[in-house]
């Protein structure tokens, strides 16, 4: 295997890894491409190629083993084990993230939870307590975590973004509106429902 994914390839396997993780939790063991292809929108033909480029997993007619397809891109995309990550931003959005059991899934473990709020701080979201922003740098590399989720208003996620950066964050998911400037060697990856729902309804309506 090459030691890195074209992004085709990388946003490819991690919906067919959304898709298997939801399929084993409704109690399926088995699913077939032309199934991947249903949830996923992308041609079952492209499935079977990205998957038999890395071994054979399922055989004709019987579909694949959710259990062992799931290891499998796992392994692909080096998310075996526990990765600790920080959210910043205790309000609606971040209580939301924080109650959600979508990141344990994948091995995705919430290490600490920030707000500069004192009201805030030392309640419990979701199962962590709210610690004051102000101990962020200390917190992070206490507990080695390598991505900062940014679930703050757009005024002030910048400045949360500096200071994950100045913490050696290399990695920091943007839940605000905000357009970050970050040094070079820092990903960032942002989320809009918005925009994602407008690329839906540009495919399918137009």
């Amino acid at each position: 295997m090459a030691d890195r994914l074209t992004v085709g390839v990388a946003a490819r396997l991690s919906r067919y890894l959304q898709v298997l993780t939801q399929s084993k939790k409704m109690g399926k063991e088995r699913i077939s491409s032309q199934e991947l292809s249903d949830y996923t929108n992308i041609n079952a033909t492209q499935i079977r190629r990205d998957l038999s480029a890395f071994g054979k997993f399922g055989k004709r007619g019987v579909g694949y083993n959710i259990d062992s397809l799931l290891g499998e891109i796992r392994k692909i995309l080096r998310t075996q084990g526990q990765h600790n990550i920080a959210l910043i931003g205790a309000g609606r959005l971040g209580q939301a993230i924080a109650s959600s059991s979508i990141f344990a899934e994948h091995g995705i473990n919430i290490a600490a939870v920030f707000d500069t709020d004192p009201e805030k701080v030392g309640l419990t979201v979701g199962s962590h307590p709210v610690s004051p922003y102000e101990r962020l740098p200390e917190i992070v590399r206490e507990k080695n975590i390598i991505v900062g989720v940014i679930a703050v208003p757009a005024d002030n996620a910048q400045e949360v973004a500096d200071e994950l950066v100045a913490s050696d964050v290399k990695i920091v998911f943007n839940y605000s509106e905000a357009l970050l400037d970050v040094p070079s060697d820092v990903a960032v990856h942002t989320s809009n429902p918005a925009v994602e729902l407008l690329y839906a309804l540009y495919f399918h309506l137009t």
